[in-house]
């Protein structure tokens, strides 16, 4: 029971280091698919910041406009696709039906920047824009929402009280970054949600696309210059606007992520700590009752190595089988977690190893100096302990 319990640590400990693993891994795994969803070689520019007290604040006032993304479409070389993004929430009504939603104004380049194909139906083209046509192309949970298992393309709702014929239905990307649903969306064109659903002339942002990832960097630059060149900008001057890419958001996404493997890693930390001071403990108490026999083995020949391979081998034993039994404790321990708590969790069968070598050098460690004291009585003393 006393062995059992001192192993008890050890497989809180490695169970411990077994799903903070998983966890990591599955969460990295996570990120690079939600920054993948995002687009490819992804750029947003954010309009109306400005610097206030020495830190940079957005403003809610937009400063661009479609001939900023105009302009980044013929004098950015680096930019293979632009679009502007314009966006309002909107109630939806379908027959009996109806969904409260996001609206989401963009242009004919928006599927390239986002990867993001239709799985029916068609996106709409340059005409649609120009004319600000009443066409839209629902997100999967939308159509999911309105129409459930009828095909939609054809069907005609209406958003904000305004008809749109639906055109088509967008693939489903699921979740984003900070968990929100990806496909609870609807897509127009851009100067449609202007005209008639926002009443607006300015965009909320500007989505684009650099030619390939090694040209983000000099996109980011090129669209810089250029709307500091249009916006009237001045050396020296906090510029009007924001540029994200999609490097710096994946860098935000992996530090969060690696801020949570710490804390995981440090309660595993602590609990293999815990178990290896239980070891060297029972170790110890072992040691002091079998004085007599440790006497009567050197007596009959035993060397010191003997004594100390034996108490050694001892902890070991006991490291080893908490090792093994918190290995199977945190896969299971795992899998629970991730079905009841959604998180993502992905095994590598080196981190098991490493966990288990982990649990060996505990009790290598915590064990020596139980054995090494073991292995320094006298044979006379040790014989004549009460």
């Amino acid at each position: 029971m006393r062995s059992g319990l001192t192993a008890l640590g050890i497989v809180v400990g490695v169970a411990c280091v077994v799903t903070m693993v998983g966890i990591g891994q599955g969460s990295k795994g996570a990120i690079q698919r939600n920054i993948s969803s995002l687009g490819s070689n992804f750029l947003v520019v954010y309009p109306g910041f400005a610097t206030s007290g020495g830190a940079r604040l957005f403003t809610a006032q937009s400063t661009l406009t479609e001939d900023d993304v105009a302009a980044m479409r013929e004098e950015c070389p680096s930019v293979a696709f632009v679009t502007p993004d314009v966006r309002t929430a909107a109630q939806l009504v379908e027959g009996d039906s109806n969904w409260g939603t996001r609206v989401e104004g963009v242009g004919v380049d928006w599927p390239c920047v986002r990867c993001w194909d239709t799985r029916a139906g068609a996106f709409f083209g340059e005409p649609e824009v120009r004319s600000a046509a009443r066409v839209c192309l629902l997100g999967a949970t939308v159509a999911e929402e309105l129409f459930g298992s009828t095909p939609p393309v054809g069907e005609t709702i209406r958003i904000k009280n305004i008809p749109f014929r639906v055109i088509g239905v967008l693939d489903a990307k699921g979740g984003n970054l900070m968990g929100q649903d990806q496909d609870d969306v609807v897509v127009a064109p851009y100067t449609t949600v202007m005209r008639l659903l926002k009443r607006t002339i300015k965009i909320d942002a500007v989505l684009a696309s650099a030619a390939s990832p090694e040209a983000i960097g000099q996109a980011q630059g090129e669209i810089e210059a250029l709307l500091r060149q249009r916006h009237r900008i001045s050396d020296g001057q906090d510029s009007d606007f924001l540029i994200r890419s999609q490097q710096e958001i994946a860098q935000v996404a992996e530090e969060t992520s690696g801020t949570l493997s710490m804390l995981l890693a440090s309660l595993a930390a602590i609990a293999l700590l815990v178990g290896g001071v239980g070891i060297a403990n029972v170790m110890l108490v072992s040691v002091t009752e079998r004085i007599r026999e440790i006497g009567l083995r050197l007596a009959v020949g035993a060397r010191r190595r003997d004594i100390l391979a034996q108490f050694l081998l001892e902890a070991l034993g006991l490291s080893v089988a908490g090792g093994a039994v918190g290995v199977v404790v945190g896969l299971f321990a795992s899998r629970i977690l991730a079905a009841a708590a959604g998180w993502p969790i992905v095994f590598a069968p080196a981190s098991v190893g490493h966990a288990f070598g982990i649990a060996v050098g505990i009790g290598l460690v915590f064990g020596l100096y139980p054995a090494w004291k073991a292995s320094r009585f006298r044979p006379i003393e040790a014989l004549r302990y009460e």
